[in-house]
C-alpha cells in the first residue's frame, strides 16, 4: 500500500465513530474507557476482542453473526482494520468498535472482568528465541488476558503456524490451563466450530491456497 493510500486511510479513521486511537499516554495514564465499555456500546451485552486484527474481518464477521455481542478489534496498524471499520459503519453495525494500540497495553484498557471472549487469528509465531516476549500466548499475555476476561472467559487460537500451535499447547498443558478443543486441521475435523470454519480472512485464504493447514485452539486460563 503506497504511502498516499495509508495517509488516506489515517485520515478516514479519525472521522469513524468506531474508531479509538489512543496516544500510549492516554492508554497507561486511567485510560477513560477502561472499565466503561457500556458506555460506549450503551449496553451491557458481552464484549469480545480480536487481537491483531489485521483488516478486522475476523470482527465484522462475527458481529454480524451475533447482535447481542460486542465486538473490539485491536491492531497497531490502522491502515489496515480501515477497511473493517468502513465496513462496519456501511452495514450500520451498532455492535464493533476498533482500537489502534499495541496488544500488550490490553490490560490497561479492559478492567478486570470486563470481557468475555478473545480470539486471537493468525498472528505473527514470533520463531526468533529472542523475539519470544512478543509471542501472543506467550505466559505474561496469558496472565494479562486472564486479569481482564470473566471467570469463564475463553481464548481461541486460529494459525497456520504448527510452531505457534504446538507452543501454545506445550505451555497449556505446562501451566495447567484448559483445553476446551483443539485440532490440527479446522477444515478436515468434523467437530471444528462453525465460527471457526466460517469466517476466512484475507491471509487465511492465502494459506489455504498454499495447501496450509490451519489449527485452532480454545482455552480457558487457569490459575
Amino acid at each position: 500500500m503506497g504511502s498516499k493510500n495509508k495517509l488516506k486511510r489515517f485520515k478516514e479513521n479519525e472521522t469513524f465513530a468506531n474508531v479509538i486511537q489512543p496516544t500510549r499516554e492516554e492508554v497507561v495514564n486511567n485510560f477513560s474507557l477502561k472499565g466503561k465499555w457500556n458506555t460506549f456500546f450503551k449496553n451491557d451485552n458481552p464484549i469480545v476482542l480480536e487481537l491483531g486484527c489485521g483488516k478486522g474481518e475476523y470482527t465484522v464477521a462475527l458481529a454480524e453473526k451475533n447482535p447481542d455481542k460486542n465486538f473490539i478489534g485491536i491492531d497497531i496498524k490502522g491502515a489496515r482494520f480501515w477497511r473493517g471499520a468502513k465496513t462496519a459503519l456501511e452495514n450500520k453495525m451498532t455492535n464493533v468498535a476498533f482500537i489502534r494500540t499495541q496488544i500488550e497495553l490490553v490490560d490497561f484498557i479492559f478492567a478486570k472482568n470486563e470481557v468475555d471472549e478473545i480470539w486471537i487469528t493468525f498472528p505473527d509465531p514470533q520463531i526468533k528465541y529472542k523475539r519470544t516476549k512478543h509471542r501472543m500466548t506467550n505466559s505474561e499475555f496469558l496472565k494479562k488476558y486472564h486479569t481482564i476476561l470473566k471467570e469463564d472467559g475463553v481464548v481461541n487460537l486460529k494459525t497456520d503456524s504448527e510452531f505457534m500451535h504446538g507452543y501454545t499447547l506445550g505451555l497449556l498443558h505446562g501451566e495447567g490451563h484448559e483445553i476446551l478443543h483443539a485440532n490440527h486441521d479446522v477444515y478436515k475435523d468434523y467437530y471444528s466450530p462453525e465460527e471457526v470454519v466460517s469466517t476466512q480472512t484475507f491471509y487465511e485464504k492465502q494459506y489455504l491456497e498454499q495447501g496450509k493447514p490451519i489449527t485452532f485452539i480454545k482455552f480457558r486460563i487457569k490459575y
